[in-house]
């Protein structure tokens, strides 16, 4: 079920933000201000995910120009979060990266975001179990200022994402929302990246 166009679930959670643990990290604070990009991906110290944050981190004053914060989220603890963010690259780490990295441990963010690859169920016998896999999809949601969600995207787990089409996603909406106008095919953003 798609989440276009309805209003984007608040959280509280766990983050680790500029190399520190918070506990209460907020995607409220961002509401009614900011454009949001939120990144969901699979799992810290996966052989994929650190490309994927350390191109959002060159993009960060991309996304700044445009008014907009990213957001990572996985369901890896904000413990896994710091060691990994503390982990050289060239030891498959992201150190150096600056933008909150949320610890859905619950996996309730990414399930009220479509973005957790399975579901619990139970059994005959009512016992909990776990249909796909309890990680997050690669899944891009944008959120725009008055909290809707205009933009959603997943990628299977070997998929990454481009962040070039993310920015040229959230350029189209901004130029919908400010402008009026509506984005054909193909069409690009005359803001420079």
């Amino acid at each position: 079920m798609s989440l276009l166009l309805k209003k984007a679930t608040s959280f509280t959670a766990p983050a680790v933000v500029d190399g520190k643990i918070v506990q209460d990290f907020s995607l409220d604070q961002y509401i009614g201000d900011k454009y949001v990009v939120l990144f969901f991906y699979p799992k810290d110290f996966s052989g994929i995910c650190p490309t994927e944050m350390w191109a959002i981190q060159e993009s960060l004053p991309a996304f700044e120009k445009r008014n907009a914060v990213a957001i990572g989220v996985s369901t890896d603890t904000e413990e896994v979060h710091q060691a990994w963010i503390n982990t050289p690259r060239d030891k498959n780490g992201i150190e150096g990266i600056t933008f909150p990295v949320v610890a859905d441990t619950a996996k309730t963010i990414s399930a009220n975001f479509g973005a957790l690859a399975g579901y619990a169920d139970f059994d005959e016998e009512g016992n909990a179990t776990f249909v796909g896999a309890p990680i997050a999809l690669r899944t891009t949601i944008i959120i725009n200022k008055e909290g809707v969600i205009f933009y959603e995207a997943h990628n299977f787990f070997t998929l990454a994402r481009s962040i070039p089409n993310v920015i040229r996603e959230l350029d189209a909406l901004q130029n919908f929302e400010i402008n009026g106008e509506v984005c054909l095919a193909n069409w690009k953003s005359e803001v420079a990246v």
